[in-house]
């Protein structure tokens, strides 16, 4: 089935990007979440608009985003948290939650879609995050998280 990516999917393509996917793929995982639309012909008219959408938001070169890379690394970023005794999170630090700390920081604005959790962080301390600036350029960010 082919459609059209509207957000970055990792592994599948970027927004605007017209890609050919398995049936069920489609239809039971990226159209009802919002992550693409059905291709037709009337769609193309849509993936100007979302390619120029992109266009504003991407980081365009990658010596920009080696820029961004070393303003990013050189951020603290302290996330305050509710926890329980045993230093366990009630719930868990979303990619959001990290984006806002950054910008709070001083640090760059990151888009929530960029900022890339290997597992959940459900505990206090000191975690590593990769933030994907540019296909060929990630960021390493330590986060640390401390009890409100």
């Amino acid at each position: 089935m082919k459609i059209i990516l509207t957000q970055e999917v990792s592994g599948l393509g970027a927004a605007g990007d017209v890609v050919d996917v398995k049936d069920g793929y489609a239809r039971n995982y990226l159209v009802p979440r919002g992550f693409a639309i059905r291709w037709t012909k009337g769609g193309e008219k849509d993936v100007a608009q979302i390619r120029r959408a992109r266009k504003i938001h991407e980081i365009a070169t990658i010596e920009q985003a080696n820029s961004i890379r070393g303003q990013l690394e050189a951020v603290k970023v302290r996330l305050a948290v509710r926890s329980g005794d045993a230093g366990r999170l009630f719930g868990s630090v979303t990619p959001a939650d990290i984006a806002s700390a950054i910008k709070a920081a001083g640090g760059p604005e990151v888009d929530k879609r960029r900022v890339e959790l290997g597992a959940p962080i459900k505990t206090l301390g000191s975690h590593q995050v990769s933030v994907r600036l540019h296909p060929e350029v990630a960021a390493q960010l330590g986060v640390e998280v401390v009890a409100a």
